[in-house]
């Protein structure tokens, strides 16, 4: 199995910044692709922000421009870099991963971290 521990999440002002990270634990398995979602109150869980294993990546229109994913392969990390932050990017961020150990492909989520950005 693999776990992922995220950590970078807080309150911050509108205009600042803050970078999110995932650390995948779990030797045996390869990570595939890596999401970053974010659920705010009272609204469905969105996709952010994805990379894939090639390094190919996709944002959400509204945070294109601002939000930077990228992965660490040697670190099993992934990290999301937030600038110009709103008060609407407030939410719960969690990672997202596909992994597979070369038998089954299966499908992790963090626990997930508060964002809050503050008019």
């Amino acid at each position: 199995q693999v776990q992922l521990v995220e950590s970078g999440g807080g309150l911050v002002q509108a205009g600042g910044s803050l970078r999110l990270s995932c650390a995948a634990s779990g030797s045996t398995w390869t990570i595939i692709d890596i999401g970053w979602y974010r659920q705010a109150p009272g609204k469905q869980r969105e996709l952010v922000a994805g990379i894939s294993s090639g390094g190919s990546t996709n944002y959400a229109d509204s945070v294109k421009g601002r939000f930077t994913i990228s992965r660490d392969n040697a670190k099993n990390t992934a990290y999301l870099q937030m600038n110009s932050l709103k008060p609407e990017d407030t939410a719960i961020y969690y990672c997202n991963i596909h992994a597979h150990n070369g038998i089954v492909r299966n499908e992790y989520w963090g626990q997930g971290t508060q964002v809050t950005v503050s008019s």
